[in-house]
């Protein structure tokens, strides 16, 4: 088994990324989605997130009320600090039962983890010490926020405020093995998977021939 990081900040297309590196083969472990189940009505965190603000973060069908919670913690860092001290140490206990679950498996993981660099720019490339290497999905900020006003329905200001609450283009390129630039088209985009997928072909095959690196 390889495994390979995935990160980008908000707005980067990180997730299309990934989506077409399984259309390729990779077996992917989504940090993204293991918020969202974690966040589910009667999970622990969701339980945690409501007592520390309140009914307010919960909507009328009884989900988390995402923006609410943007708007709490997008322009207060003591209240950012206070969620990702209830988020993340959860993420990471799941994500690591995960990893455990697919150990011995013939195939390249890839683990789309979003703050895999922080905003102060330290790292947690040192938690996944096994990663073969990481991918950066990197875009323009402007062209980020863009997107997610267009796409998603974010107001520009959230927008903003969540783009300037993550590590930089330059933090995170510096832990890179291989950038993708996503500012193109999709027709753009699939050459350059093609050729990640066959980087990691490459290390998958160098861990089969070495077995000191399998796992």
């Amino acid at each position: 088994m390889i495994e390979i990081g995935l990160t980008g900040g908000i707005g980067s297309g990180k997730s299309t990324v990934a989506d077409m590196l399984v259309d390729r083969g990779a077996v992917l472990l989504d940090a993204d989605r293991i918020v969202r189940g974690l966040q589910a009505p009667g999970a622990t965190v969701f339980a945690a997130m409501v007592e520390r603000w309140g009914d307010e973060i919960i909507a009328d069908d009884g989900t988390l009320n995402r923006p609410a919670v943007a708007s709490i913690v997008f322009s207060d860092a003591d209240e950012l600090e206070a969620l990702n001290g209830i988020v993340h140490p959860a993420v990471a206990e799941e994500m690591k039962a995960q990893r455990e679950a697919v150990q011995g498996l013939d195939a390249i993981v890839v683990l789309d983890i979003p703050l895999l660099v922080r905003a102060d720019g330290t790292s947690d490339k040192d938690r996944y010490a096994n990663l073969a290497g990481v991918i950066v999905v990197d875009v323009d900020s402007d062209l980020a926020v863009a997107r997610l006003v267009a796409l998603r329905g974010f107001d520009e200001h959230d927008a903003r405020a969540r783009v300037a609450n993550q590590a930089t283009r330059e933090q995170r390129r510096a832990v890179a093995d291989f950038v993708i630039d996503n500012s193109g088209s999709l027709a753009e985009l699939g050459p350059q998977v093609d050729e990640v997928w066959s980087w990691a072909l490459g290390l998958s095959r160098c861990a089969s021939s070495d077995p000191s690196r399998r796992t």
